[in-house]
């Protein structure tokens, strides 16, 4: 496929204005096309702008698609020869229902559109929520995919699409409350291997602060072009081919995944009180609420396993000192990570019995990764061990081309009640996989502790952004904006402890921390390491107002409450290959 050049239009509506807007929003999307640009995207409602009460006051304002703005923009289409995508409230004639829509016009006129399937808070009072799932349009410069705002803090939505072979997500959006470029965006290109063409309104409406920061991201997360407030137009080169690579940190993620495990991803608790739906028939209710403290520990671990053994001794009577009643250790930190099934073990082995130990000297539970062996097997592993003994251990399900040459992979997910709360596990590459965390959030886990050793670049920072915004959302730099690992713990609602190896020389950056359930409160509940070992400690907290519904968003879980699993059946079937 050809490259082409995209374009992202920042712009602020004003809403009673819907001519100057249209009128606004094709001297913007001409001076895109005089540019050379071949895709030319324009944010959520750009026509008429967002903050409507209800469905009395944008009646006004609502068309049909195709109709008369969409005419007149595809007249501009087929005279530059570009394709467009504009945002605005449409009417559904056969119904009269009023929908917050995405159309793709191209030459030929309307490709197709896109209504919001995810509502953001303001779209009940006055829309439905879209009906037509979530669909990739081919069009001679590439696959084009749409999403409108509150659909990206699902999972589930851009990983539809990029199975369906997306090469370009089109998301437009109203989104406010946080720096820009958002996490959110970069970890949806990042994980799914996409272009992300953001188009953002700015500017203030009805008390609301939307945060600007339009962009082009690459499939690796990098930024390729971003705008900081203010109306404008922001250019980068899309490459269908490099994304059709669909690759992750260099792995193959998408001839990885594991369906069979997704079936979970299909279901959901319907908007039921979580601690009745967990605690249905009396069967493995939640743990009592509580406060706690968990740990990440980051270190290097060697071929010598006294020598790790010794330096976990050490890092956990730190996290410990804390107040940490957890800690999390790297993968492979109690076997090393060169040759690992060379000093395999059960899990009743000397090495396991002398990390029971540890804990049990401290009064701590310890995560730690190691390699497992059972019969003529080897399992790239993690055992969970406590004052009490050896609670379990979990086999890596999502194993890299590094694990495959000596392990194999795990068949089941595990999860662990403790006096903490419930806790599930993962292993470095698995992480990097949307699904995996969906599932252990869907069986009501409080915590995802994550053993890894994983290379690459999946967090940078951000210099900070005019805009500004109501206190306390931050607007100055931050080393941290982006980790892709925070993405897991607010996209599910559970603290995500991630403990990496640091090792510079070998590619791992370390970057461990514990990351809080919600990434729209700050300041952010987390501690992060930065360099070098060490151990990042934050609070784990799953207590509640004496009230018959969680008021803690752990257990209430409000991302995971608001999915349409309807939409999500094609995540857990196998397919013979997939769309690259």
């Amino acid at each position: 496929m050809p490259i082409f050049k995209a374009a992202a239009v920042q712009f602020e509506p004003t809403m009673f204005e819907k001519e100057r807007n249209i009128a606004r929003l094709l001297t913007l999307a001409r001076e895109a096309a005089d540019n050379g640009a071949k895709l030319i995207v324009t944010p959520e409602m750009g026509t008429t702008g967002y903050c409507w009460f209800d469905r009395d006051e944008v009646a006004s304002q609502v068309e049909t698609i195709p109709g008369p703005t969409t005419d007149r923009f595809a007249a501009l289409a087929r005279e530059t020869g570009t394709y467009i995508v504009i945002g605005m409230p449409e009417v559904d004639p056969a119904t009269n229902l009023y929908f917050n829509s995405a159309a793709l016009i191209g030459p030929e006129g309307l490709v197709g559109k896109h209504r919001k399937s995810h509502p953001y808070i303001s779209e009940p009072k006055w829309a439905a929520p879209g009906d037509l799932g979530h669909q990739v349009f081919e069009t001679p410069i590439g696959r084009i995919t749409l999403l409108i705002c509150m659909d990206i803090h699902f999972v589930e939505t851009a990983r539809l699409v990029a199975l369906d072979g997306a090469d370009v997500i089109c998301h437009v959006s109203n989104w406010l409350s946080e720096r820009t470029p958002a996490p959110y965006w970069i970890s949806r290109a990042f994980e799914n291997s996409c272009y992300l063409i953001e188009s953002n309104r700015w500017g203030l409406e009805r008390t609301v602060q939307f945060s600007g920061g339009s962009c082009v991201i690459e499939p690796d997360g990098a930024i390729a072009a971003a705008i900081d407030g203010g109306d404008g137009v922001i250019y980068a080169d899309i490459d269908p081919d490099r994304a059709r690579a669909r690759t992750v940190l260099g792995e193959p993620t998408f001839a990885q995944r594991r369906p069979e495990l997704y079936a979970e991803l299909a279901t959901g608790q319907s908007g039921w009180n979580p601690l009745d739906f967990h605690g249905l028939y009396g069967h493995q209710p939640l743990p009592a609420g509580r406060v706690s403290k968990v740990a990440a520990a980051q270190f290097s671990p060697t071929s010598d396993v006294d020598a790790n053994l010794a330096r976990i001794a050490e890092l956990a009577a730190d996290a410990a000192a804390r107040g940490a009643s957890l800690v999390v250790f790297p993968e492979l930190s109690l076997t090393g990570l060169d040759d690992p099934a060379s000093r395999a073990e059960p899990l009743s082995g000397v090495a396991v019995t002398r990390l029971y130990a540890i804990a049990a000297r401290l009064g701590v539970h310890i995560v730690a990764g190691l390699a497992e062996a059972e019969g003529d097997a080897v399992y790239n592993a993690a055992v969970l061990v406590g004052p009490e003994g050896v609670a379990g251990g979990y086999r890596k399900t999502h194993l890299s081309d590094h694990d495959r040459p000596w392990a194999t992979a795990g068949d089941r997910w595990r999860v662990f009640d403790l006096p903490l709360g419930r806790v599930g596990l993962l292993i470095g590459h698995d992480a990097l996989f949307p699904e995996a965390g969906r599932v252990l959030a869907l069986k009501g886990c409080d915590l995802i502790a994550c053993p890894a050793a994983q290379g690459g670049v999946f967090s940078y920072g951000h210099a900070g952004t005019t805009v500004r915004q109501s206190y306390p959302i931050p607007t100055g730099a931050d080393p941290v904006h982006w980790h892709h690992f925070r993405a897991r713990a607010g996209e599910n609602n559970v603290v995500f402890a991630f403990a990496n190896v640091v090792d510079a020389e070998r590619g791992y950056a370390g970057k461990s921390g514990v990351f809080g359930p919600e990434t729209f409160t700050f300041p952010r509940t987390e501690s992060v390491v930065f360099e070098g070992e060490g151990v990042a400690v934050s609070t784990l907290d799953t207590t509640n107002l004496a009230t018959p519904y969680p008021t803690n968003p752990i257990r209430r879980k409000d991302l995971v409450t608001m999915r349409q699993p309807h939409h999500y059946v094609p995540l857990a079937v196998a397919r013979d290959n997939v769309r690259g």
